[in-house]
Protein backbone atom coordinates (compact mmCIF):
# COMPACT_ATOMS: atom_id res chain seq x y z
CA UNK A 1 0.00 0.00 0.00
CA UNK A 2 1.39 3.80 -0.71
CA UNK A 3 2.22 5.35 2.44
CA UNK A 4 1.91 9.48 1.92
CA UNK A 5 5.52 11.37 2.26
CA UNK A 6 5.79 12.82 5.59
CA UNK A 7 5.57 16.65 4.97
CA UNK A 8 7.99 18.36 6.84
CA UNK A 9 10.26 16.30 7.65
CA UNK A 10 11.90 14.69 5.51
CA UNK A 11 11.29 17.64 2.60
CA UNK A 12 11.85 21.24 3.00
CA UNK A 13 9.52 23.45 4.15
CA UNK A 14 7.22 24.99 0.44
CA UNK A 15 6.82 28.70 0.78
CA UNK A 16 2.95 30.01 1.66
CA UNK A 17 2.04 31.13 -2.07
CA UNK A 18 3.23 27.92 -3.44
CA UNK A 19 0.27 26.34 -0.98
CA UNK A 20 -1.73 28.75 -1.95
CA UNK A 21 -0.80 28.06 -5.99
CA UNK A 22 -1.37 24.25 -5.21
CA UNK A 23 -4.74 24.62 -3.77
CA UNK A 24 -5.66 26.90 -6.98
CA UNK A 25 -4.92 24.00 -9.22
CA UNK A 26 -6.85 21.52 -7.21
CA UNK A 27 -9.66 24.24 -7.33
CA UNK A 28 -9.26 24.66 -10.59
CA UNK A 29 -9.37 20.68 -11.25
CA UNK A 30 -12.41 20.31 -9.01
CA UNK A 31 -14.02 22.77 -10.95
CA UNK A 32 -13.24 20.69 -14.07
CA UNK A 33 -15.24 17.68 -12.13
CA UNK A 34 -18.13 19.27 -11.16
CA UNK A 35 -18.79 21.00 -14.29
CA UNK A 36 -18.70 17.58 -15.67
CA UNK A 37 -21.15 16.28 -12.92
CA UNK A 38 -24.00 18.78 -13.29
CA UNK A 39 -23.24 19.46 -16.96
CA UNK A 40 -23.76 17.48 -20.42
CA UNK A 41 -20.48 16.80 -20.33
CA UNK A 42 -18.50 14.04 -18.62
CA UNK A 43 -16.01 13.85 -15.63
CA UNK A 44 -13.61 12.87 -17.83
CA UNK A 45 -14.77 15.17 -20.66
CA UNK A 46 -14.84 17.88 -18.62
CA UNK A 47 -11.33 17.45 -16.73
CA UNK A 48 -9.52 16.60 -19.60
CA UNK A 49 -10.49 19.54 -22.30
CA UNK A 50 -11.94 21.96 -20.36
CA UNK A 51 -10.22 25.29 -19.59
CA UNK A 52 -10.10 24.88 -15.82
CA UNK A 53 -7.81 22.10 -15.55
CA UNK A 54 -5.62 22.98 -18.89
CA UNK A 55 -5.19 26.28 -17.27
CA UNK A 56 -4.12 24.25 -13.58
CA UNK A 57 -1.88 21.51 -15.74
CA UNK A 58 -0.31 24.83 -17.28
CA UNK A 59 0.22 26.41 -13.50
CA UNK A 60 1.69 22.71 -12.53
CA UNK A 61 4.54 22.93 -15.32
CA UNK A 62 4.98 26.57 -14.80
CA UNK A 63 5.74 26.08 -11.08
CA UNK A 64 7.19 22.95 -10.74
CA UNK A 65 11.02 24.56 -10.08
CA UNK A 66 9.61 26.25 -6.79
CA UNK A 67 8.27 23.00 -5.07
CA UNK A 68 10.94 20.64 -5.98
CA UNK A 69 12.68 19.08 -2.98
CA UNK A 70 9.16 20.46 -0.96
CA UNK A 71 6.30 17.98 0.50
CA UNK A 72 4.37 19.61 -2.59
CA UNK A 73 6.45 18.53 -4.84
CA UNK A 74 4.62 15.00 -5.01
CA UNK A 75 1.59 16.34 -5.28
CA UNK A 76 2.54 18.26 -8.39
CA UNK A 77 3.33 14.87 -9.85
CA UNK A 78 -0.03 13.49 -8.57
CA UNK A 79 -1.73 16.39 -10.53
CA UNK A 80 0.36 15.74 -13.27
CA UNK A 81 -0.02 11.91 -13.68
CA UNK A 82 -3.84 12.33 -12.94
CA UNK A 83 -4.23 14.15 -15.86
CA UNK A 84 -2.00 12.91 -18.18
CA UNK A 85 -3.64 9.38 -17.57
CA UNK A 86 -6.91 11.06 -17.79
CA UNK A 87 -5.44 11.79 -21.23
CA UNK A 88 -4.69 8.75 -21.96
CA UNK A 89 -7.71 6.52 -20.81
CA UNK A 90 -9.68 9.01 -23.11
CA UNK A 91 -7.47 7.90 -26.29
CA UNK A 92 -8.40 4.43 -25.01
CA UNK A 93 -11.98 5.19 -24.84
CA UNK A 94 -12.21 6.74 -28.08
CA UNK A 95 -10.53 4.15 -29.83
CA UNK A 96 -12.86 1.77 -28.69
CA UNK A 97 -15.92 3.67 -29.34
CA UNK A 98 -14.71 3.83 -32.80
CA UNK A 99 -15.57 -0.21 -32.90
CA UNK A 100 -19.41 -0.20 -32.81
CA UNK A 101 -19.26 -3.05 -30.42
CA UNK A 102 -16.32 -1.14 -28.46
CA UNK A 103 -19.04 1.64 -27.26
CA UNK A 104 -20.13 0.05 -23.91
CA UNK A 105 -16.42 -0.78 -23.19
CA UNK A 106 -15.59 2.69 -23.97
CA UNK A 107 -18.59 4.25 -21.36
CA UNK A 108 -17.30 2.00 -18.94
CA UNK A 109 -14.08 3.54 -19.49
CA UNK A 110 -15.13 6.36 -19.21
CA UNK A 111 -17.19 6.16 -16.35
CA UNK A 112 -14.51 4.44 -14.08
CA UNK A 113 -12.16 6.79 -14.93
CA UNK A 114 -14.54 10.12 -14.31
CA UNK A 115 -14.74 7.98 -10.48
CA UNK A 116 -11.03 7.26 -10.54
CA UNK A 117 -10.23 11.40 -11.27
CA UNK A 118 -12.95 12.08 -8.62
CA UNK A 119 -11.31 10.35 -5.99
CA UNK A 120 -7.44 11.50 -6.99
CA UNK A 121 -8.68 15.03 -7.18
CA UNK A 122 -10.39 14.74 -3.86
CA UNK A 123 -7.32 12.54 -1.76
CA UNK A 124 -5.19 15.32 -3.37
CA UNK A 125 -6.34 17.89 -1.79
CA UNK A 126 -7.46 16.36 1.66
CA UNK A 127 -3.97 15.40 1.61
CA UNK A 128 -3.04 19.17 0.67
CA UNK A 129 -5.34 20.38 3.40
CA UNK A 130 -3.72 18.49 6.03
CA UNK A 131 -0.18 19.54 4.98
CA UNK A 132 0.31 15.72 3.90
CA UNK A 133 2.32 14.78 0.59
CA UNK A 134 1.10 12.51 -1.71
CA UNK A 135 3.24 8.63 -2.30
CA UNK A 136 5.63 9.27 -4.93
CA UNK A 137 5.90 5.92 -6.80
Amino acid sequence: MNKPVPAPTSFGQPSANMVTVTHLIYALHGFAVFTGLVGSATIIGSFVASLPSIAAIVLNYWNQAAVRGTWLESHFRWQIRTFWFAVLWVVVAVLMFLTVIGIPFALLVMGLVGLWILYRVARGWLALSGQRGMPMD
